[in-house]
């Protein structure tokens, strides 16, 4: 039997085993082992020249399609999902096809820099309110300009950032041959099947570091599809992926071999990895004494809020925009770190009352799908037990007057609350603003919906509410999860999170083109499909984006989506839009 050591947690001591045999699978290989082959490889990994380490992100980038299938089964059953729904089309885009665009864009960066070029070269370089250098991630060429048809991103920078600093230090740690950032370890999420490979495929280029990434328990059913895909860095002793409960988790974080740690989870699992848990815990936060010794990033989530700006719809943006934000929300069952949990709606907009009507009538029409993350149902019925105003519109609840608890507390769970705001144009903006800054919990994402003609109208004073919104993705016209698709935008909270109050998080992820030190990303979108107008970006060439919960044809467009970014060409973008076309 493997010697074991006591890990305090709080006031309680947990036995941690020194290997993952100990644990309970004599099929792993014991974590020690793996990670001392992590470091030798982490050794290798630093004389690696740029170029060879973009054809080992090519050759990842290869094996994924073979294996794509089996991801998204995989994924359907620990979800509770026919892989024949529509549903199942969340599945493709948020596992295989995003792996694809992240490791893609990595080798594309890692390869400029071999060729002597900055990661940016290629991209438009503008500016944005208060003197901010911006940077276009969105489209990234000509093919996804059509593929993504209305979608556009850009990455802003601090205020006083140049752009010539920019181009110079993109790049980060790959522009450090021969640094050895040693063995990082990687808590992956237990919702979205790519966060783990991507967050793995970022400790490596970013930060120079070989990773061992231990599977969150639901999604355990993976671990042979990621060894699959993450083969060739395997292989190279770069990449480790193991599976296990608490006690791995906990082993792994306090283990001596490891020189970092990245979560993706709650500010309370983060909070209790780094402080510990109970009176223990408190104490140690109070001396600002934290039992973890290495360096932690973290993306946490939070209270995402979509702010709906009145204007003039039509009864078919009325329904549009209903579906849009239900998505918003019920996408993965509401199992999104990113899933807007407030909507911000003016008391003083005539149309209140009939998008209020349409956001009901899609939850009542939407088909039966019950929370399946671990605790959520249990978390729904306290919530609802708790607001006696609370609406049960089939497996989802609307709360028409959201409450501290719920601008506060995020709820993991297919639970949407209506804040109302007094004013119209720029002023309910402003309050709305001013609200989602200082009222709701966390900083990862925000959205806002807008009519282009009121956008127009309130002109500066509009980008100016944009930078006053301390969100580290922000989405006008589109959800906020469409950033963390754009390999280039990188994902995480706003700066400025600390160990003692880590908020959304510290740090980022993705970031394709190994941005230093950027702020947010601002993701812009149509306002709906095919409306009269052309112009200003307001249409897209999809009749309904495929993420959308009310997508039916959402398993074959996203599979296609899939297919296309395996082998990108102009002769395969027809058959992505032939199946989102279909009936």
């Amino acid at each position: 039997m493997a010697e074991s050591t006591s890990k305090e947690i709080g006031s309680m001591s947990t036995t941690v085993p020194l290997s993952r045999e100990a644990a309970g699978s004599g099929a792993e290989p014991d974590l020690d082992g793996a990670i001392a082959e992590l470091h030798a490889g982490a050794a290798r990994w630093s004389q690696l020249s740029a170029m060879d380490r973009s054809r080992l992100l090519a050759a990842v980038h290869a094996a994924i399609p073979a294996h794509a299938e089996r991801w998204v089964r995989a994924a359907c059953a620990a979800k509770g999902l026919d892989p024949s729904s529509p549903l199942a089309g969340e599945e493709w885009t948020s596992g295989p096809y995003g792996l694809l665009e992240g490791s893609a864009a990595l080798a594309r960066s890692l390869a400029a820099i071999a060729a002597g070029r900055s990661p940016v070269d290629g991209h438009r370089v503008g500016t944005a309110p208060g003197g901010r250098v911006a940077v276009r991630v969105l489209p990234a060429d000509a093919r996804q300009a059509v593929l993504l048809h209305g979608f556009a991103a850009e990455v802003w920078m601090p205020p006083g950032v140049t752009s010539e600093r920019v181009r110079a230090e993109a790049g980060l740690g790959a522009l450090r041959v021969r640094e050895n950032g040693g063995v990082g370890l990687v808590l992956g999420a237990g919702n979205v099947t790519s966060i783990a490979p991507l967050d793995a495929l970022y400790e490596l280029v970013a930060h120079n570091r070989a990773v061992i990434v231990k599977l969150n328990p639901t999604l355990a059913s993976l671990l042979d599809v990621y060894r699959a895909v993450l083969a060739p860095l395997i292989e190279a002793d770069v990449v480790r992926v193991v599976a296990g409960d608490g006690a791995v988790g906990a082993y792994l974080s306090a283990h001596p071999g490891i020189d970092h740690v990245h979560i993706t989870g709650s500010a309370a699992t983060h909070d209790a990895i780094v402080w510990g848990t109970g009176e223990e815990g408190a104490r140690r936060r109070a001396a600002g004494e934290p039992l973890l010794a290495t360096p932690i990033t973290s993306e946490l989530g939070g209270v995402s809020p979509v702010i709906v700006v009145p204007g003039r719809w039509s009864r078919r943006d009325l329904r549009f925009q209903a579906e849009h934000v239900a998505t918003m929300r019920l996408h993965n069952a509401g199992h999104n770190c990113i899933a807007a949990q407030v909507v911000i709606v003016s008391a003083d907009w005539p149309q209140k009352e009939a998008f209020l009507a349409e956001l009901r009538a899609v939850l009542d029409a939407l088909p039966s799908r019950a929370p399946w993350y671990p605790g959520a149902q249990e978390r729904v019925d306290r919530i609802v037990a708790a607001h006696p105003g609370a609406e049960v519109h089939g497996d989802n609840v609307l709360l028409p007057t959201a409450d501290a608890d719920a601008c506060e507390s995020e709820y993991f769970a297919p639970v949407l609350g209506v804040v109302e705001l007094a004013g119209t144009g720029e002023r309910f903006l402003e309050r709305a603003v001013s609200f989602a800054n200082a009222e709701l919990t966390g900083t990862l994402g925000a959205n806002i919906v807008v009519q282009p003609r009121d956008r127009r109208a309130m002109g500066a004073a509009f980008d100016e509410a944009l930078a006053e919104l301390r969100y580290g993705t922000i989405a006008v016209n589109a959800w906020t999860a469409v950033g963390f698709l754009t390999a280039g935008a990188p994902w995480g909270a706003f700066p400025g999170g600390t160990l003692d109050d880590v908020g959304s998080g510290i740090g980022v992820v993705h970031n394709a083109l190994l941005l230093d030190g950027p702020e947010r990303t601002v993701v812009t979108g149509p306002f709906r499909p095919f409306p009269r107008s052309v112009l200003h970006g307001e249409w897209s060439l999809f009749p309904k984006p495929p993420w959308f919960v009310t997508a039916r044809s959402a398993a074959q467009t996203g599979e296609a989506l899939t297919r296309y970014a395996a082998k990108p060409s102009w002769v395969r973008l027809p058959a992505v839009f032939l199946a989102a076309f279909r009936a």
